[in-house]
């Protein structure tokens, strides 16, 4: 039966009605032809008077009710409904003509059904034009009966009697079916409030992603000034060495002291290199790849940069109790996670002190890293808020207050959580939990 829905039209309330008044029509547009048909080839029944105007009606209806099929499939819903509904009450103003009030009795219930249909279908305005046109056809078959039988008073009470009981059903018809569809034009309305506002959250999820992927590169470039100074230092450094050796290399006299000239230009040159590839990592491509990978190395592979990045009177401990699992993450975006955090734990030693990392496995398989710091602490009200963005204790042009926000964002986004502890005067310590993967061939050992 989907194809009784499959039907051009706009409106849901006529769109749901469609396949109801398709059913009715082709059924007026069938089974008439056919019952005259049946009736015509049965031998030895005589025609009784009337019975071709009848005919005639039934075949009239029968053809309002095919064209009326034809306009529904077009699309035309309401004119259907119309043509059906004038098709109806014609007929029913016929026969009461014909045979009068009282031969009609028994066909009242289908005129109701009928009123129904109006009113589901076209509304309250035609549901009274229908209740109308029941009175005229009430009317005329009284009449009709009046001038047959007489019994005036009786028969007008007859009138009376049904006028009311339909008055009363039309009321009824009336409030239900304007209920509904005032029902279905609010819940309508939600929908579309819904969808708009499914719209606008969407919007604001795409809006809220860009300005992430922003805040995301505002700290690459914060961290990568805060690196330049300590690697254009170290690589003056560097330079030194290598100039050094090779004063050396060009005053030697002999092969082995030329040799340990080279091997150290070689080192420094070596150092120089790893430097460079770490600053050059750390900076490229913005898009988010993530990977698995093993922490431990990632950590490792850091501390050049955790070098440059914190003042040369903080000492650097890092405790990797193996094994650790692998976690699923972007490379990059870890490494800026631990350059926020160990630039926020220089900032809080400004006499130095010590920057510890630590990290291990618990029994669920995730990586617990722990970063601590030496410095003052915090007050409990600091605590509550140091994960908000643009909350900063520093002074004004010292901070962005974004770095410890960043950090957050990116565990949660990696279906992670972390948290601070730190009192004053007894420094802070970050814990990150990361869902990880345990490699094939180790199971889960809790540390």
């Amino acid at each position: 039966m989907r194809w009784l829905r499959d039907v051009p039209i706009d409106d849901p309330v006529d769109r749901r009605n469609a396949p109801v008044i398709q059913v009715i029509a082709l059924l007026l547009a069938a089974l008439p032809p056919l019952m005259w048909l049946l009736r015509a080839v049965v031998p030895g029944v005589p025609w009784r008077p009337g019975e071709v105007v009848s005919m005639l009606v039934g075949l009239s209806v029968s053809a309002l009710a095919a064209l009326s099929f034809r306009l529904v499939r077009g699309g035309r819903f309401v004119a259907a409904s119309r043509l059906l509904l004038l098709g109806f009450a014609v007929s029913a103003l016929l026969a009461h003509a014909a045979t009068g009030f009282a031969a009609q009795r028994f066909e009242q219930p289908l005129l109701g059904v009928w009123m129904a249909i109006a009113a589901l279908t076209l509304g309250r305005g035609a549901l009274w034009l229908m209740y109308a046109g029941v009175l005229v056809a009430f009317g005329v078959g009284i009449a009709v009966d009046i001038g047959v039988h007489g019994e005036m008073a009786a028969r007008l009470t007859d009138l009376a009697v049904s006028a009311a009981i339909f008055l009363m059903l039309s009321i009824v018809l009336d409030r239900s079916s304007t209920a509904l569809r005032d029902s279905l034009r609010e819940a309508m309305a939600r929908g579309q409030a819904l969808q708009a506002a499914n719209a606008r959250l969407q919007a604001e999820m795409a809006e809220r992603e860009r300005v992430h992927a922003q805040l995301v590169q505002a700290q690459k470039t914060e961290a990568m000034g805060r690196l330049a100074s300590g690697v254009a230092h170290d690589f003056g450094n560097l330079v030194g060495i290598i100039r050094g050796h090779a004063h050396r290399g060009l005053g030697a006299d002999d092969e082995t002291r030329m040799r340990d000239a080279l091997a150290g230009v070689e080192s420094a040159a070596t150092r120089a290199a790893v430097l460079t590839r770490r600053l050059l990592a750390f900076s490229r491509a913005d898009e988010e790849t993530r990977e698995w990978f093993g922490p431990a190395n990632a950590i490792a592979g850091l501390e050049p940069l955790l070098r440059q990045l914190l003042s040369p009177a903080v000492t650097i401990r890092i405790s990797l109790a193996a094994p650790l699992p692998d976690i699923h993450f972007d490379r990059i975006r870890f490494e800026l996670m631990v350059l926020n955090i160990a630039a926020n734990a220089d900032h809080a030693m400004p006499a130095g002190g010590t920057f510890s990392v630590s990290a291990r496995q618990d029994a669920q398989g995730c990586l617990l890293l722990a970063f601590g710091d030496e410095g003052a602490g915090m007050e409990a009200a600091v605590l509550a808020r140091i994960f908000e963005p643009f909350f900063t204790t520093r002074p004004r042009g010292q901070g962005t207050g974004l770095g410890l926000s960043v950090v957050k964002e990116l565990v949660e986004a990696g279906g992670g959580s972390v948290h601070a502890e730190s009192e004053p005067g007894r420094g802070s310590v970050f814990f990150l939990r990361i869902p990880g993967r345990v490699p094939a061939g180790r199971h889960v050992v809790a540390a």
